[in-house]
């Protein structure tokens, strides 16, 4: 027995050992972790001033600043989540805001505000600063003209920002307990919440649910220290309310026609050329051109044009160019607001001078760059024709492929009428023969244009022209001819032509030696088609290119739509 007993003490103690040991692997596993997560690993912090910014339920990439108490974001933040409106003259060293009917301009590091109606104002804090060439604007300052909502949190720095305020589901906490980096005991500890606390959910799991604290922490709660889950209506932010945009709106149709005019001789061509026309009632003479690179334009506007023009029932929009006189860099002109202002004076002074009805803007070839600039032109030079009555029109290409930087969206929200240039899907320098303007093309172009602006802002403008095409080989030329020498040509050379279904258009070729000849007519038959086009899309009118390039008997046909 005495030999037993210690076999059994052994054996005992190896149980108590091997439960023990057993035992603490299981509060190994199932107990609560005390290590707490390295916040600024969990934001992303690598810089002191930076402040994660928790923009509605989830962190962005962007960060925000926060530079002598003052939180800022960086332009490119600006513009993607707030108000792209705002605009950086680099030139100048300016940050511009355009409203409706004001300027409101800041020199970049100061706190001083000045409008173009002549009022100054001061904020108190830096609305604007450059931490090497990226440009800061103040929270604050952005907010002051745009909805939304931020509050600012410490140790570490980190933001929540609300720019929408839907429904969302909440749960209030029942007892204290922690905020977790992930699902799980083991995991780090981010922040601690109190009993009552309310949380919102954002995706429930089987044992852990992924909720935002009210301080803007992103993490995971176990299912059961949760209750009273529930949906929510967030009060919305309505510190701004949008200024509305007033527009010119003809209860007609527009039905325009681009007369071209290099030099001042051309004005007299204007009651021989308007004679055989009908239902024309706005005529836009190519008067103005940007000729330098400080705003300057050349300028054949005549007195005595606008008052025949207007006691033929006509309305006169002038239009402006970027490209018949050489040597003009569009960009240098309009990213400079002294030059810009230098233009928008100008063109408005004539446009009162000449009592003209509208401006047509026709800026083409617009780089990428000068894409801003362009828009923000746009933007100014509405501000003194919306004051003075005068009709803002802007001509664009058709919107394929890289035209994004033209911004036909507030192209549609500041001007009067933007206007479709729905020609030229084949041109001069192309490297294949085809139509100036098939169906699909313009068909695109509308559809794709009334995506952005409202349908009774929308002109489509037809092409008068067509081009007659020789290849040979691999090399393509054309030239553009008026309706009456397209026809000459197909008569003088005996081409059969047949209607072609894909192009809408009639169609014709020969061939001489070893070049192709061809030709996509534009008639009455290619117009009506498209004139069909505009009137499914319940566009504001049509315009065309050029007063004398067409024949007598297609107004007949542009009078139905006009009048219908």
């Amino acid at each position: 027995m005495k030999k037993i007993i210690p076999v059994i003490v052994a054996i005992v103690l190896i149980i108590i050992v091997v439960i023990a040991g057993f035992g603490a692997k299981l509060l190994e596993k199932y107990s609560y972790s005390d290590e707490r997560a390295n916040l600024e690993e969990y934001f992303g912090i690598t810089s002191t001033d930076d402040v994660p910014i928790i923009m509605q339920d989830a962190q962005v990439e962007e960060y925000a600043k926060i530079w002598d108490g003052v939180c800022y974001f960086d332009f490119a933040t600006v513009h993607k989540y707030f108000n792209d409106r705002f605009y950086e003259d680099k030139k100048e060293g300016l940050l511009i805001y355009t409203t409706p009917d004001t300027i409101i301009r800041t020199t970049i590091g100061t706190s001083e505000v000045s409008t173009s109606k002549g009022e100054t104002s001061n904020e108190g804090y830096i609305i604007a600063r450059y931490d090497g060439d990226i440009l800061y604007v103040a929270a604050d300052y952005v907010k002051k003209y745009t909805n939304f909502s931020y509050e600012l949190f410490t140790e570490p720095y980190h933001m929540q920002v609300y720019t929408e305020w839907n429904e969302r589901q909440v749960a209030d906490i029942k007892k204290d307990t922690q905020v977790r980096y992930q699902g799980g005991v083991k995991s780090a500890i981010l922040t601690d919440i109190s009993k009552g606390d309310t949380v919102v959910v954002l995706e429930a799991m089987e044992n852990w649910t992924k909720v935002k604290t009210k301080d803007a922490y992103i993490g995971y709660v176990e299912n059961k220290r949760l209750t009273n889950q529930r949906a929510e209506e967030p009060i919305p932010v309505t510190d701004y309310v949008e200024p509305v945009y007033t527009s010119i709106s003809k209860d007609y149709k527009i039905n325009l026609v681009w007369h071209a005019v290099a030099g001042t001789a051309g004005n007299d061509t204007l009651t021989e050329l308007m004679s055989a026309t009908k239902s024309v009632n706005t005529i836009s003479p190519t008067w103005f051109a940007l000729s330098d690179n400080q705003g300057n334009i050349t300028n054949f506007a005549s007195q005595d044009y606008v008052t025949k023009a207007h006691d033929m029932g006509l309305e006169v929009w002038a239009l402006v160019d970027n490209f018949t006189n050489e040597g003009v860099d569009t960009y240098e002109v309009l990213s400079s607001t002294t030059t810009r202002t230098n233009l928008i004076n100008q063109l408005v002074d004539a446009a009162l001078e000449y009592d003209l009805d509208g401006i047509n803007v026709d800026f083409e070839n617009i780089s990428l760059d000068a894409g801003e600039p362009f828009i923000e032109f746009i933007r100014e030079l509405s501000i003194p024709c919306r004051a003075n009555g005068i009709v803002l029109s802007v001509d664009n290409y058709v919107p394929l492929g890289n035209t994004d930087h033209y911004d036909r969206a507030e192209q549609g929200l500041v001007a009067d009428y933007v206007i479709i240039m729905g020609y030229d899907e084949h041109y001069k320098g192309s490297t294949e023969a085809g139509s100036v303007a098939s169906i699909d093309y313009v068909e695109k172009g509308i559809a794709n244009t009334v995506a952005e602006v409202p349908a009774n802002k929308v002109i489509n403008a037809l092409p008068f022209y067509t081009r007659i095409w020789e290849t040979t080989g691999s090399t393509v030329d054309s030239q553009a001819v008026g309706m009456e020498m397209a026809s000459q040509y197909i008569s003088d050379h005996n081409i059969e032509t047949r209607w072609d279904e894909t192009t809408c258009q009639n169609y014709g070729e020969y061939q001489s030696g070893d070049t192709l000849y061809q030709v996509w007519l534009e008639d009455a038959e290619s117009i009506q088609v498209k004139l069909n086009i505009m009137d499914k899309y319940e566009i504001a009118g049509v315009a065309a290119w050029k007063l004398g390039f067409e024949v007598p008997s297609i107004w007949d046909t542009i009078e139905s739509y006009v009048n219908q």
